[in-house]
């Protein structure tokens, strides 16, 4: 009985989010409506739906279990460094950016970067297309992995089945309804992640024998409760945490100034003097929602302790909400209905971030390759087909990467997320904040910082030692320095480009 009340939850879910992308179908009148909801976007949905589609489904399930076998020290960093990035991202970027891409008429960020310095030949366009094509499929793929798990794990559903109809579910919305659907749908599931999370949390206190009971069982442990120690919970061993360590993991945070998804919610907001309000929320949400997600990691293997969960090792640790979920529903209809909206809050993590990502890929593909870099006049129904036969082939790329279910979702979202950080990051300050900054110096940055990534990840990093560090800082540092390098030794952008820039501020 409660596994048929959890999957009807969900179901009502699922064919909500659908409704909204019908509901918004019939709204999108060219491809700015399509890509940007015509630049109408209010100041909650603004801050929720970019944070909703930040987080993504590691917030619910890789951080708790990486907390859960590790202790607070690597989940702590991350944490401090993404909520450091987001309050800074907001601050300095998100006004310059909705003024700038406003005055230039621009609806992509790559068309942003190629309008911004004049680039004739669209080979900003280009790029940066190619760029965020190559990296969001692996991204999507976490999410659709993450799906997977959920439905697998609790009902022992075949992995690929659930994945496959999560991945409808989400093609449709955002076929249908767009920029208007994703940003809606994206700010009602943050308020289903963060009911997932308060549910979780008392549930998971009260059977872990109470927060004192949390408590003395980290402490018992190792280095759990450090911020300088890395815990082995199958060994209750532990290794120290460096300042090299500490540096690479705050290193998420520089991934913020170049993720697509969420530069795109500053260049979507009605007005720009409203970004104040959205920063303030967005970045309160953050805090709160990361702190909370760790704690769950914390709370779990008390609960293990407790005798409440069996032990999660490897990759089964990112089901941990979903055990505990689980457990819920054994107490009641009412409680099953609550795991159903614990569950759906997981799909709603997952579902916030590939919506986005694909609709961005599809903006790359349809905008920026065919009818700016290859120049091909398409009409407004011609564009927005292709940008739908993109959302649907990024997606079909997606399941076929995620097929394998003991794939990790925070290592599949940690490589994506360094590739934005490292190929857009530093390039999109420049563009913002540097006159001198010229075509060339963007092309080589993006490409560099962007090739650095797999360079470091799958040549350097294995070395290890003082190369062991996350690849996002070696791509954003090198990307930057080539930027300038390049820019300082290539002819200086023309008075009009100046002009537009002073015009920016």
């Amino acid at each position: 009985m409660s596994n048929i009340c959890i999957i009807v939850t969900i179901v009502v879910y699922l064919v909500a989010m659908l409704l909204v992308g019908f509901a918004y179908s019939k709204s999108n009148n060219d491809s700015t409506d399509f890509y940007l909801g015509g630049r109408k976007m209010g100041p909650l949905v603004t801050a929720m739906s970019a944070e909703a589609s930040d987080m993504s489904s590691w917030l619910l399930m890789g951080m708790p279990g990486l907390a859960y076998l590790t202790g607070i020290a690597s989940p702590g960093w991350t944490a401090i460094g993404l909520a450091v990035g987001t309050w800074l991202n907001w601050l300095i970027v998100a006004r310059r950016l909705r003024r700038y891409s406003a005055n230039l008429d621009a609806i992509t960020v790559p068309q942003f970067l190629s309008l911004r310095f004049h680039d004739q030949r669209n080979l900003l366009n280009a790029l940066g297309a190619v760029i965020i094509i190559v990296f969001f499929v692996p991204y999507t793929a976490s999410g659709f992995a993450a799906c997977g798990k959920l439905f697998h794990s609790l009902f022992g559903v075949d992995y690929m089945a659930a994945m496959l109809v999560s991945a409808l579910v989400i093609v449709g919305y955002t076929i249908l309804g767009g920029f208007r659907a994703v940003t809606t749908t994206d700010l009602i599931q943050s308020i289903v992640m963060s009911l997932a999370l308060v549910a979780v949390l008392v549930y998971g206190i009260g059977a872990a024998g109470g927060w004192d009971a949390v408590v003395t069982n980290a402490q018992s442990l190792t280095g759990y409760l450090t911020m300088m120690a890395s815990h082995d919970a199958a060994a209750n061993t532990a290794t120290s945490y460096s300042l090299l360590d500490i540096v690479s993991t705050m290193a998420w945070g520089l991934g913020y100034f170049g993720m697509p998804h969420i530069l795109l919610r500053f260049m979507a907001i009605e007005d720009e003097k409203k970004l104040v309000l959205s920063r303030r929320i967005a970045s309160v949400w953050v805090v709160i929602a990361m702190t909370a997600s760790i704690v769950i990691g914390v709370v779990g293997l008390g609960m293990t302790k407790a005798g409440a969960l069996e032990f999660l090792g490897g990759s089964s640790s990112e089901t941990l909400i979903v055990r505990i979920a689980s457990l819920i529903s054994g107490h009641g209809m009412l409680a099953a209905v609550l795991a159903g909206l614990i569950l759906a809050g997981i799909l709603a993590a997952t579902m916030s971030t590939a919506d986005s990502q694909m609709l961005a890929a599809a903006s790359s593909v349809s905008q920026n390759i065919l009818q700016e870099f290859a120049h091909l006049k398409l009409s407004e129904k011609q564009s927005l087909f292709a940008a739908r036969l993109t959302i649907i082939c990024v997606s079909v790329v997606g399941v076929v990467l995620a097929r394998d279910p003991d794939s990790s979702v925070f290592g599949i979202v940690s490589f994506a997320w360094a590739g934005f950080g490292g190929a857009f990051g530093a390039v999109v300050l420049c563009a913002l904040f540097w006159k001198r900054c010229n075509w060339q110096g963007a092309l080589a940055g993006m490409l560099c910082g962007g090739l650095m990534v797999f360079v470091w990840k799958y040549l350097i990093s294995p070395l290890g030692g003082i190369f062991g560090i996350y690849e996002l800082l070696p791509a954003f540092l090198t990307s930057l320095v080539v930027c300038f390098v390049v820019s300082l030794v290539t002819p200086a952008p023309s008075e009009e480009i100046e002009a537009e820039f002073e015009a920016a501020k």
